[in-house]
């Protein structure tokens, strides 16, 4: 019986270990652990009771304040001091500070920090974005996250698998947001539970990079221990840019790929030549349908970034819509850039203008209003449209507030005419 890409990961992450199947827990070595400024706190806090005097590695923890800051008030900003303390008493060599920092799951990958064949765990259930690179990655509890400092282990379960294969070609304004909607709809959120979703197929193997970020980004919505895309000739070119322009400690990487006899718990399989772009309506990631379904609802406010859709080519998308238009004066546009890196670039190619002159507002990098934190919190009977990946009760604000998610296209789009709209509309 052969293995899957993330069971053979994990594999070669278990010293002592010849064989394994779905449901052995297991002792695993990380390459990497990550922490926020929400979650590390805490983690910071469980790891000074261990006594430990260093952590495993100085090189391999990465520590990013990028929930609250730049701080709105006197508890983000002790939030985000705790982390900038611990990193200067332990020599975190990777930790970044405001003016460096970026929403935590664009910026590893971008400046080399992740590679493919890795097994990551970060305290934050957004890690899964990292397994478009060929990765094992995940998100654990901030207790866990101490152990892995400490000590560069962690227990995990191994899970079972469900391919997703995708064939087709899209057609214009539609995306990986849009395909991995279109699965959740599907899965429902806990049809993934605890379980690898592995994205395959020839439309995936087409996708760009920032596509198959945004896929597994949104794994975690359909309960999804890790989310996972086999490494190809697109990943090795998205890495060794990175390798060039970053020059990381870490230069080499493992092309892992699943054996052909390989068990699934489940293979579904969509084609999707006839999707239209996917909004997933309130309040749960899984209730999406195809744009043309929503008919007259009324946008107050409308999101363009998060880890999920901040990247450059995110903004490229909004800013061929919104070129020339104007926001509709009912309506407010937040434009936030993952990290400084996708900043400046859309600066260079005057994207952050057409964003400005068309109404909206183009802000720091930060996961900001996608949590509730901050720079775009919506009040009672609000409704947005965002890019972002959750739309639970209260996600983004009030309990009585109302969160669409959709693509960047469709989200410009709805920014223009106020109402949920195809960008072919306008």
């Amino acid at each position: 019986m052969g293995y899957t890409i993330s069971e053979k990961i994990l594999l070669a992450h278990a010293p002592g270990i010849k064989k394994i199947k779905p449901g052995d827990f297991i002792e695993a070595k990380v390459d990497l652990c990550l922490g926020n400024d929400i979650t590390s706190p805490i983690a910071i806090k469980e790891f000074r009771k261990l006594g430990r005097k260093k952590v495993f590695n100085q090189k391999r923890v990465v520590l990013v304040p990028d929930h609250f800051l730049p701080a709105k008030d006197m508890k983000s900003a002790n939030q985000a001091n705790i982390l900038k303390e611990f990193a200067g008493e332990f020599g975190i060599v990777n930790y970044f500070e405001l003016g460096k920092m970026g929403v935590e799951h664009v910026l590893l990958p971008e400046r080399g920090l992740i590679m493919p064949g890795d097994l990551m765990i970060g305290a934050d259930s957004h890690t899964c974005t990292h397994g478009a690179l060929g990765a094992f990655a995940t998100g654990v509890g901030s207790t866990d996250l101490a152990y892995a400092m400490a000590f560069g282990e962690c227990w995990l379960k191994v899970p079972e698998t469900i391919q997703l294969r995708f064939t087709g070609k899209l057609k214009k304004w539609v995306g990986g947001k849009d395909l991995v909607l279109h699965a959740i709809s599907d899965l429902g959120v806990s049809g993934a539970l605890y379980k690898t979703i592995e994205f395959t197929g020839e439309t995936i193997e087409a996708l760009p990079m920032d596509d198959r970020f945004s896929m597994c980004n949104m794994a975690i919505e359909a309960g999804a221990k890790n989310g996972i895309i086999v490494p190809d000739k697109t990943t090795e070119k998205y890495v060794k840019a990175a390798i060039r322009k970053y020059k990381p400690v870490r230069k080499t990487y493992r092309l892992f790929r699943g054996d052909k006899d390989a068990v699934y718990s489940d293979i579904r399989e969509y084609n999707v030549s006839g999707l239209e772009p996917v909004v997933a309506a309130p309040h749960l990631p899984s209730n999406g349908k195809p744009v043309s379904e929503f008919q007259d609802v009324k946008v107050d406010q409308v999101v363009i970034g998060s880890c999920t859709n901040g990247r450059i080519s995110d903004f490229a998308q909004a800013a061929a819509v919104l070129k020339n238009k104007k926001v509709n004066p009912r309506t407010r546009l937040i434009v936030i850039p993952a990290t400084q890196a996708v900043y400046l670039e859309a600066v260079r190619e005057g994207y952050a203008e057409i964003f400005v002159r068309a109404g909206g507002v183009f802000c720091t990098p930060t996961c900001g209003p996608c949590l509730g934190g901050h720079m775009g919190i919506l009040s009672e009977g609000e409704t947005a449209v965002s890019t972002t990946n959750r739309n639970f009760v209260g996600r983004m604000g009030h309990p009585k507030s109302y969160v669409y998610l959709s693509n960047p296209a469709v989200a410009a789009a709805s920014a223009v005419k106020g109402v949920i709209a195809h960008p072919a509309d306008i």
